[in-house]
This record gives structure tokens, C-alpha cells and sequence, in this order.
């Protein structure tokens, strides 16, 4: 009895010491809806520790900041020495129908949605830096699918002063942003960073992606533009990325960050520690077919009946 109240200590005991490694903020209010963020900690912190914004995918119609996958790659994470944020943010294209070229409101407004959120859940995390001990100097924002779409949008919004990005300090500059599937939407032709340069970008992109393109959808001044488009403006303007494209998968590659996990650290030391200038370009067919989810057969009519 004795040695198994021992072990229920010792496990009540690991069970505190995770829980404390991470705590939930509500860092918005939208109508009835409340927007939280879960702050992940490492066990050691620096004045130059990164901190990753994460966002979640699933269409903007489904998803969330603590599923097991997201946990799981958060642990990854957070054993490499990195803070992660988790954020919430709303689902704009819940009940959407028929999107294409001759619809693509409901996309726009779902994209401008969650990149509102994102840009607020960083003014939050800039005002409660010192409580938080986050490096203003050191945040990146990354995500799959949905999320990639939307951590490429908010950088997007920032370097040309689009929606709410006035809340942010005027010199507030994103260390990095690191996408898993994603793309950004314009409605001002094609990309341009018009007030300063992105961030430092890391693109995963499958080639045969049936979800997110590849490459781009253009319909006059609309756009929806994916890693081998964005790859092409940053190669003309001499913008710092590294991209990774993945013949022969397709939108799998938005699960991809556990698999990838070395490309991720070495893409931090040399591009945001060393703040090397370098463009990083290669194709590849080596991610693990046996650890990636059959999203390569799905379309926006599967999602969007």
C-alpha cells in the first residue's frame, strides 16, 4: 500500500510539473466568442529564446490549439529549447458552399478573420512580454494548412499595413514565419510587400497539393498565392527563404512539421540567430509515406459542400 501511494506521489508530482510547463491565456473577446492562447514553456529560457506562434489547420472550418497532434509536435518543440503559443481563432468558412474563382468572398473573409486574431494574439503577447518572458526580438509564426495560410497572411498584412496591423508597435518585425501548406490571399494583384521586407520564410509545400496551390489561382486583381509563386517574388527582390518542395505528395505535407523538425532548427540558427540572407531551394520525395494522412486525395469540394 505504502509503495503504491509512493507511486501515485510520483505521478501526481510529473503530472503538476507538465501541467505547469503550460498555462491558457484569453488574449481576445469576439461577440460571445472567447479566444484563448496556450503558452508552452521549455525548461530553460534566454534572452534569446524563440518563441513559436502556432496555428492550427482544418480549412477554417474545423481544428483546434490543443489536439494530439498539435501536442505532440508542440512537445517536439518545446524540447528543443522553443516557447510555443497556441492560438485559437475563428472558423470563417463554417457552412461555406461552392467556393471557386466565381466565389471567393467567403474565403477572403475567413482568411482576414483568423489573420485578424493572429496579429491580436500578438499585440497580446507583446504586452505581457515580461510576464511571459518573451523575446519581442524573437517570434515566428508558423502553422499547417489553414494555419500556413494564415501565419504567411499575417506577415503579409504587417509589411503592407492591412487590416487591424496598427495595433502592433510600428517597428514590430516577425523573426520568421515558417509555413506548412500554405498560400496568401490578395486582392491587390499579385504579391508585394510594399512598407519592408518579410520575414525570413520557410515553405513545405507538396507539388501535387489539391487543396492549397502550389503555385497560384488568379482571377483579375484576385489571387491565391502558393510556394512556387511566393518562391519566384522572393528569388526577384532577393528575400531570404528556404523551401521545400515534395514531388509526389500532396497536401499531407501540412502534417509534415514532425518530420521536419531538423530543417526547422537549422532554418532558426542560421537565418534568425545568424540572420544569414541565404535562398534555400530544393525538391524532395523522402517524407515518410507511412507517417502522413491521406489529405493528398481531397479537393475544396470535399470540404466545402
Amino acid at each position: 500500500m505504502k509503495r503504491l501511494i509512493t507511486i501515485l506521489a510520483i505521478l501526481f508530482a510529473v503530472t503538476v510539473a507538465t501541467a505547469q510547463d503550460m498555462k491558457t491565456y484569453q488574449y481576445a473577446e469576439r461577440d460571445t466568442l472567447n479566444l484563448y492562447l496556450d503558452f508552452y514553456t521549455p525548461e530553460h529560457v534566454h534572452d534569446s529564446t524563440i518563441c513559436m506562434v502556432y496555428v492550427f489547420g482544418g480549412g477554417f472550418i474545423r481544428g483546434n490549439r490543443d489536439g494530439k497532434w498539435e501536442k505532440a509536435y508542440f512537445k517536439q518543440l518545446v524540447e528543443k529549447g522553443f516557447q510555443v503559443a497556441a492560438i485559437d481563432y475563428r472558423l470563417g468558412l463554417k457552412g461555406a458552399k461552392n467556393l471557386g474563382v466565381f466565389n471567393t468572398e467567403p474565403l477572403e473573409v475567413a482568411v482576414n478573420m483568423a489573420t485578424e486574431d493572429a496579429i491580436t494574439a500578438l499585440a497580446y503577447l507583446l504586452e505581457h512580454a515580461e510576464e511571459l518572458k518573451v523575446n519581442k526580438d524573437w517570434i515566428v509564426m508558423t502553422g499547417s494548412s489553414a494555419g500556413a495560410i494564415t501565419s504567411l497572411q499575417v506577415d503579409y498584412t504587417l509589411c503592407n499595413g492591412f487590416l487591424n496591423s496598427n495595433i502592433l508597435p510600428d517597428d514590430f518585425r516577425l523573426a520568421g514565419v515558417i509555413s506548412y501548406a500554405g498560400a496568401i490571399f490578395s486582392h491587390q494583384g499579385k504579391v508585394q510587400y510594399r512598407n519592408h521586407a518579410p520575414a525570413p520564410t520557410m515553405i513545405f509545400h507538396g507539388m501535387s497539393d489539391r487543396l492549397v496551390p502550389y503555385d497560384k489561382i488568379e482571377f483579375f486583381s484576385m489571387g491565391f498565392y502558393g510556394t512556387s509563386n511566393l518562391v519566384e517574388r522572393f528569388e526577384k527582390f532577393g528575400y531570404p527563404y528556404f523551401a521545400r518542395r515534395f514531388r509526389g505528395y500532396g497536401h499531407s505535407v501540412a502534417l509534415g512539421g514532425p518530420l521536419t523538425i531538423d530543417d526547422l532548427v537549422w532554418f532558426c540558427n542560421h537565418y534568425i540567430y545568424g540572420k544569414e540572407r541565404l535562398q534555400v531551394d530544393g525538391t524532395y520525395t523522402n517524407l515518410d509515406p507511412a507517417a502522413m494522412p491521406p489529405f493528398d486525395i481531397y479537393t475544396p469540394k470535399d470540404l466545402y459542400k
